[in-house]
């Protein structure tokens, strides 16, 4: 999976860890994710979508 976090973080100014308090996640979750190196639980995935008020999937996406 892919996602588009990094982007939609950088766009607002946030750092990641504003984003991860904003999120109830750890810095180092946030960049593993943008990082491609995991995958978050489908209840932070939504959170995130909630957040940037965007679809999951336009946030999280199969590059295949």
């Amino acid at each position: 999976m892919r996602n588009n976090l990094r982007e939609l973080r950088l766009a607002r100014g946030w750092s990641q860890g504003e984003l991860a308090d904003l999120v109830d996640a750890s810095r180092q979750t946030i960049n593993a994710i943008e990082a491609d190196k995991y995958d978050p639980s489908l209840p932070l995935a939504y959170r995130l979508a909630a957040l940037f008020q965007t679809p999951v999937e336009e946030v999280f996406y199969n590059p295949f």
